[in-house]
């Protein structure tokens, strides 16, 4: 689910042993490298020429990632940044303002970089700070010749994908997975045909933990479509393998939560609601959650135990315990969104939850429930207010991307033209394009996995 982090301003404290008398003896190089969570963006900063320029009159403000937030970032995608010393320093050079900026100062608005004159966004009230896509969790660490504002998460500064010729480009792709995902995968993998691609492009709808499987354990795949984010266990099933997962976030789902078009009387349901008609004991009708509603029984529908949405709702519903989803009498379960479809159009009294383009398919004859009160659709997806809005990836590997290049460039055209092909308009699929900031990481991790392909 995607969530806005946000950090009261009144308790923004300075972090670290420093007392500030004494970081105002030192350099914002000097002040980083003394403090507890900035080892890992010093050690990076040392090995760029970006080290001179802080370590000079200034003044500077420098919005420092801490050493969780470098750690979030793929492995091979710090290794390639650490190979790279022009975009390394692109992107250090992007935390960095010229001139202090403290908390008791900030505006709202375009903050000019270092990096090439490219700007972060600092959003600042009464209650926050935000810089782009990152929060301030630490304000106003004094260093002699400017500021240090602690932050949650690495900035990206833009980034430009080389082009792909879909005709310039042979071989096969498999690709199996979640089947949220993949209307988006194969409308991308239709429109790489149609623009000249040599090669065979197989998509299979077989649930994001099949999809996992068949790309960690079996090698089978290129790569897979998932509706979660990998496990760790399928982590270390894929690198004993040889492959190192690596995630790009492309769409957004608010999982739609829908009953027949003939069901006239549900007109919002909670979490806690949900939760109770998932587990229904034997019997339990439509009045046990709302007496004004028909006693009439619920008749439930889910996708398959192996599909990531299977998941997800599980982990929002039930706090990740399925105990009582698997335990409900007559459940229907199917890895099929289109049998789950014709089921919940079957019945008045019937309900389930699958991605929300295939609600959108069939809206003529469901009903999306709103969850909470909240309505899903591309505003409240995107801003995180529809309570079950989720991520929605594919996965590769640089050995992969390195090895085949049709996959490299086959997943570089995806990032390109994914979004254009997301909304809820007739020709589009019904889910949520991603923001500036997750295409720009997108980016990032495509060049990292692409490695000295990306230079071709």
């Amino acid at each position: 689910m995607l969530r806005k982090l946000t950090v009261v301003v009144g308790i923004l404290l300075l972090a670290g042993s420093l007392s500030s008398a004494a970081a105002q003896h030192g350099t914002i190089v000097d002040v980083a490298a003394a403090h507890a969570d900035f080892s890992t963006l010093v050690g990076l900063i040392q090995a760029t020429s970006l080290v001179d320029v802080l370590s000079g009159a200034g003044p500077f403000t420098l919005f420092a990632p801490t050493d969780d937030a470098f750690a979030a970032l793929p492995q091979p995608v710090i290794e390639y940044l650490q190979g790279n010393p022009d975009l390394l320093t692109q992107v250090l050079s992007y935390h960095v303002v010229d001139g202090a900026i403290r908390s008791a100062d900030a505006a709202t608005g375009a903050a000019a970089t270092l990096n090439r004159g490219h700007s972060v966004d600092i959003v600042a009230d009464h209650a926050a700070v935000q810089v782009s896509n990152a929060s301030v969790i630490a304000a106003d660490i004094e260093a002699g010749n400017g500021v240090i504002h602690m932050i949650d998460t690495v900035l990206i500064p833009p980034i430009t994908l080389p082009e792909v010729d879909p005709l310039a480009v042979t071989e096969n792709i498999v690709i199996a997975g979640s089947s949220t995902v993949f209307p988006v995968t194969q409308r991308i993998a239709d429109l790489f045909n149609q623009d000249g691609f040599g090669g065979t492009i197989t998509v299979d709808s077989i649930g994001s933990g099949a999809g996992y499987e068949r790309f960690c354990v079996n090698t089978e795949t290129d790569i897979a479509n998932a509706s979660r984010p990998i496990r760790a266990s399928e982590v270390e099933s894929c690198r004993a393998n040889g492959r190192e997962p690596l995630a790009f976030y492309i769409a957004i789902d608010a999982l739609a939560v829908t009953v027949s078009n003939d069901n006239d009387f549900v007109d919002s349901l909670t979490i806690e609601q949900l939760a109770q008609l998932f587990s229904g004991g034997a019997g339990m009708t439509w009045a046990d959650i709302n007496p004004a509603w028909p006693a009439e029984p619920v008749a439930l529908y889910s996708p398959g135990t192996d599909s990531g949405t299977y998941d997800y709702f599980v982990e929002e519903v039930f706090d990740s315990d399925e105990t009582s989803i698997l335990n409900a009498p007559g459940i229907q379960f199917s890895e099929d969104d289109n049998v789950l479809v014709v089921g919940i159009q079957s019945s008045p009294y019937a309900i389930g939850y699958f991605g929300f383009a295939y609600y959108q398919e069939n809206q003529n004859s469901l009903r999306v429930v709103p969850i909470e009160g909240v309505i899903p659709n591309e505003e409240t997806g995107a801003s995180g207010e529809y309570p079950l809005a989720r991520p929605l990836f594919i996965y590769s590997a640089p050995g992969i991307m390195q090895q085949k290049t049709q996959v490299a460039d086959f997943i570089n055209y995806y990032l390109q033209n994914v979004n254009a092909q997301l909304g809820t308009a007739a020709d589009q699929i019904g889910y949520i394009p991603t923001n500036e900031y997750i295409q720009r990481q997108s980016a990032l991790f495509w060049l990292a996995g692409a490695g000295n392909l990306a230079g071709r």
